[in-house]
């Protein structure tokens, strides 16, 4: 592939800034800013083994696009998540931006230099957003450089109108193509090289404020897509695309910035091509909530290793439903495992160790209450303790390709298999069963070595452990039947001489 290997395995944590700090005061009966996060809090991140913290939401919504939240027709929409709704309890989206400086009641720009501070000194990095894409409806730039954004002297669909320096212009609202425009937003331009150069600014400050950035519909400003959305607004020029030169300039202070994109519609590779270390893998989700094992297997197999290594890994993010209640128990478990045992990004949601069902609507600062689920609770901390134990995210990590267990049974096809090695002799192995009964296959390893040891495996997540034969494991493989949904993550110890005969 054209794009440079990945740096280290993410394992990242998002939260809703808002809500989180809001059920933070409610708890400690005061104001939680971000200069002020109980120290319990980072402790419990460092513990569970997470490198990163993306504070989604940190920045100010503008005015004019918090009034859009707060309609009556809103309101009633909210109201089904919160019954006992309040106008406070409607902050607005966090992606209709007024600018890229944290307001003074989440804590100000001290707040979140103190943030950072405290999270890289139990090493912890910081992730932000960056929005490319638009900005809120009353940003300063819509009235004093009206110019950088998509827009009309005349009335259009889609378009707001804003009194400006240069008299009244039709500004049109930000959209994916394929939906409606976000008539809380303003569109930037992005086939003006004045655009480019002010977003790289904006981008170069952001930067210097945290560790990486997650780029919200990343794939939008691309030449070929922007150019496709807005024909109906037609402009001279058409500029180069913005991530390779961005992502360049701020790689060239700032080496170690991680750059993840959030894409879809196959774009991926486009992206991790101009420079992004990581980018969403949604298809991933969808072919696990459809319950379809071969196809998730072939969703990734079919993929060359280096992409599978560039792809961000979830079950939820503040865009998705809370995968608690899409998923049983079991199946739960069983992709839990398979997010989180890939190799590349793997992101946790605030809520989903606990098994809140209830997604809580960006534009809102307050999340239903609801009890932790006992087992989700359980189950988490063990993968995440196991996480930080056996050699998964660390090192290398190969996808295997299951072989059938006996000619004519095709329950290979059920299973995802990925090996990791940390370093010389430790060893893991991650064994899903995404089926809804029992499945057979032999994972045939690639461990160096692996013939002249005897080797022990014990299941990090429960209690099986068994003993193989290395010469038996390097010719046919290590033969797995397992229960439905099983979720076994095998960590292998060695002896170095093998057996007389088999065991």
């Amino acid at each position: 592939m054209p794009y440079p290997p990945p740096p280290a395995q993410p394992l990242v944590y998002e939260l809703n800034t808002r809500s989180w700090l809001r059920a933070l005061s409610a708890r400690a009966g005061r104001g939680i800013t971000l200069a002020t996060v109980p120290e319990s809090e980072l402790a419990r991140w460092q513990q569970s083994g997470f490198s990163h913290v993306w504070l989604m939401g940190v920045w100010p919504t503008a005015p004019h696009s918090l009034a859009f939240s707060r309609t009556p027709a809103n309101r009633k929409l909210w109201r089904k998540v919160l019954p006992d709704l309040d106008t406070e309890d409607i902050s607005g989206s966090p992606y209709a931006i007024a600018g890229y400086s944290a307001p003074p009641h989440l804590g100000g720009e001290a707040g979140l230099a103190r943030f950072r501070e405290r999270l890289a000194a139990r090493g912890l990095k910081l992730l932000l957003d960056f929005i490319p894409n638009h900005t809120g409806l009353d940003h300063p730039w819509v009235a004093a450089r009206p110019d950088l954004f998509v827009h009309s002297l005349e009335k259009r669909p889609g378009a707001f109108l804003a009194g400006t320096v240069a008299g009244p212009r039709w500004i049109a609202h930000g959209r994916d193509p394929y939906f409606p425009p976000w008539t809380d937003t303003a569109q930037l331009d992005y086939r003006q090289p004045a655009v480019h150069a002010a977003m790289l600014g904006e981008l170069q400050a952001v930067a210097g404020r945290c560790d990486g950035v997650r780029c919200d519909m990343a794939m939008l400003v691309l030449p070929e897509i922007f150019a496709r959305t807005w024909a109906g607004f037609p402009a001279e020029g058409r500029a180069p695309p913005f991530w390779a030169t961005a992502i360049a300039n701020v790689k060239k202070k700032y080496p170690e910035f991680l750059f993840l994109a959030e894409a879809y519609w196959d774009l991926e590779p486009r992206l991790l091509e101009l420079g992004f270390d990581f980018a969403y893998d949604k298809r991933l989700l969808e072919v696990l909530l459809a319950r379809n094992p071969p196809e998730a297997q072939r969703h990734l197999l079919r993929r060359p290793p280096r992409f599978v290594e560039r792809t961000a890994h979830f079950l939820e993010n503040h865009d998705e439903p809370r995968i608690a209640a899409r998923l049983d128990l079991a199946e739960h478990r069983a992709a839990a495992l398979v997010a989180l045992g890939l190799p590349g990004l793997r992101l946790l949601y605030e809520g989903q160790l606990e098994g809140a069902r209830w997604r809580a609507n960006i534009h809102l600062n307050r999340r239903p209450a609801e009890a932790p689920q006992p087992e989700i609770v359980a189950f988490y901390e063990r993968l995440l303790h196991a996480l930080s134990t056996t050699a998964v995210g660390r090192g290398r990590g190969e996808l295997l390709e299951p072989r059938p267990a006996w000619a004519g049974n095709p329950t290979h096809l059920d299973f995802v298999l990925v090996q990791w090695q940390a370093e010389l002799m430790n060893f893991a192995l991650v064994a899903v069963n995404l089926a809804p009964h029992r499945s057979q296959c032999y994972a045939p390893l690639t461990l160096p070595g692996l013939a002249s040891r005897t080797w022990r495996l014990s299941d990090a997540l429960g209690v099986e452990a068994f003993t193989r034969p290395g010469p038996e494991l390097a010719e046919k493989g290590l033969y797995l039947e397992v229960p439905a949904h099983a979720a076994r993550l095998f960590h292998f110890e060695s002896s170095a001489v093998p057996p007389s005969c088999g065991g």
